[in-house]
């Protein structure tokens, strides 16, 4: 009768470990991963304004910057957000403000070998911190591409795009960066956080 008790004991004890285990896979797919803040926007945006509630979804109704490109081209910022990880992450809309087709320049991928081989970006873009006298590129991950929008090819007449680019942060007392993009005009933005 002991080797029947032990037995049914294994089992339940591993059945029981097996339950644990699902429901902390459950609960870390319940995303604890840092967007803990996502919800709070939301809750505090249906309190809010119509104007607050799009700033607050990274598309403000008026651009802090836009930088003109060729054949119409135009890339509006609408946030420049820092992070506690050490970065600067830049949201926009890339748009075709022309009246016909235009092909995104290959230019503003940049001429690094590393970026260029994982296709059409905006991985030429960098932040000039005029203060501090540097200058910050796109940020890669550990295979080389980088953390920019990518696939970037034709655009037709009227077409807009959503646009982001990551940098490594500057120090935290610089605030006001220099954005700058291959074949683009260069604009001055604010960084919050």
């Amino acid at each position: 009768m002991s080797i029947r008790f032990t037995a049914k004991a294994r089992r339940g004890l591993v059945a029981l470990t097996l339950a644990v285990g699902l429901a902390l896979g459950v609960a870390g797919c319940g995303g604890s991963s840092g967007d803990d803040k996502k919800p709070n926007p939301s809750a505090s945006a249906s309190k809010s304004s119509e104007s607050d509630q799009s700033t607050q979804e990274g598309h403000s109704q008026a651009p802090m910057a836009e930088l003109r490109g060729q054949d119409g081209l135009l890339l509006q910022i609408t946030s420049a957000q820092r992070d506690s990880g050490g970065f600067v992450t830049v949201n926009g809309t890339l748009k075709n403000d022309g009246a016909k087709s235009v092909v995104v320049p290959p230019q503003a991928s940049g001429n690094e070998t590393e970026i260029i081989k994982n296709g059409p970006s905006l991985g030429g873009a960098t932040l000039v911190d005029s203060k501090g006298k540097k200058r910050y590129y796109v940020l890669r991950d550990t295979d080389g591409r980088p953390l920019t929008t990518t696939g970037l090819g034709n655009m037709d007449a009227g077409q807009t795009l959503p646009v982001f680019m990551q940098f490594p942060s500057p120090p935290s007392d610089v605030t006001d960066v220099t954005l700058q993009l291959p074949t683009f005009s260069s604009g001055t933005i604010k960084i919050s956080g």
